[in-house]
């Protein structure tokens, strides 16, 4: 589905990501774990055409879209959930749902987006005409979840989905993501919580300062050594995360 090969981020002179290689396969979880700086939301802004590329490709289902413009991109099929959730706050949930639509011009396939949404988010239906920016954490993040969902993607980039929620809302999140896939969606997840997202996750990659170190299957890199020191907390055998 999505293939990205040698790709190069750059700000001035710092180099944020340095030829990292990504295949996302149809249908699957794929996360990307590191700690803050290592190049993650760099390497999701440069597939979406937000940031330029220094050198490398993006492909998608065989097209091209490493000069692509990024509202091009998102009518190619792919849609991203920005970090810091980035809703309109003095806009109704209705209102921001549609916002997500924007390269969508028939009524009833915006309509029909969002129906799926308060399907899948209940509690947005319920608050559909309250101001976005009244809405809880939680809320906001289901609300910027389902904002990317409005042009039924065939690939979702979730970008710290959980960051900043309370322990029972991060596990709302992932029971989320997991429905998600169920219903068909191909994911690509940055997450600070590394062992739930490597939990959910088909495959794996593991990036420092812009360079992938490790890939694996979720199991593979839960069950590794390094990963466990470095980002489950513990580096002999596997035991629960803290504060969870």
């Amino acid at each position: 589905m999505l293939k990205v090969h040698d790709l190069h981020v750059s700000y001035g002179g710092i180099k944020a990501v340095r030829g990292i290689t990504l295949d996302i396969e149809d249908n699957k979880i794929v996360t990307l774990i590191g700690a803050n700086g290592a190049g993650k939301s760099s390497t999701l802004r440069a597939i979406m055409g937000q940031i330029p590329k220094a050198g490398g490709s993006v492909f998608f289902d065989d097209l091209e879209l490493t000069n692509m413009k990024t509202m091009d991109i998102v009518k190619s099929g792919i849609s991203l959930s920005p970090e810091g959730r980035r809703i309109f706050p003095n806009l109704t949930v209705r209102e921001n749902l549609i916002m997500g639509a924007y390269t969508v011009n028939d009524k009833r396939v915006i309509d029909d987006g969002i129906s799926r949404a308060f399907e899948l988010f209940p509690i947005l239906e319920e608050r559909s005409w309250q101001k976005a920016g009244t809405l809880s954490g939680g809320e906001q993040q289901m609300l910027a979840v389902a904002r990317a969902l409005m042009i039924e993607p065939k690939l979702l980039m979730l970008d710290e989905p959980s960051l900043g929620l309370a322990p029972m809302l991060v596990s709302d999140i992932f029971d989320i993501i997991r429905e998600l896939h169920a219903r068909g969606n191909t994911i690509l997840l940055i997450e600070q919580n590394a062992k739930k997202a490597l939990e959910v996750s088909d495959y794996a990659y593991v990036l420092e300062t812009g360079v992938i170190t490790l890939e694996g299957t979720g199991e593979e890199l839960l069950n590794n050594p390094k990963v466990q020191a470095a980002y489950l907390g513990e580096a002999e055998g596997f035991v629960e995360a803290k504060n969870e």
